[in-house]
């Protein structure tokens, strides 16, 4: 398992309702190694939904943006990535509250 892992969620300004139901999150992979996989799923979900990436991959200081609405209004998510070496990092994010994680 992955000895080090970073996250940072960024405040998020927003004006406006309609800006306040905006659940897009930029993953920064700044681990080292490709993102080959990438599962985010409602806090307590039983399951992992499918792979955002659909058989791309994110490399080493890349980003990727990931739109977590799923039409449930939770801001609470638990995420999964599965890198080139098989190695993982599991961590949460408030999608509601942070627009950026790093992933180091």
């Amino acid at each position: 398992m992955r000895n080090t892992l970073a996250l940072a969620a960024l405040s998020l300004t927003l004006a406006g309702a309609a800006m306040a139901q905006d659940r897009s999150v930029q993953i920064v992979n700044d681990s080292g190694f490709t993102i080959t996989s990438f599962y985010a799923s409602t806090l307590g979900a039983a399951d992992w939904q499918e792979d955002v990436l659909g058989g791309q991959a994110v490399a080493t200081g890349a980003t990727l943006t990931v739109n977590f609405d799923d039409g449930s209004g939770d801001c609470a998510y638990s995420f999964r990535a599965v890198f080139d070496d098989g190695d993982e990092a599991v961590g949460e994010i408030d999608v509601c509250a942070g627009n950026s994680i790093v992933i180091n």
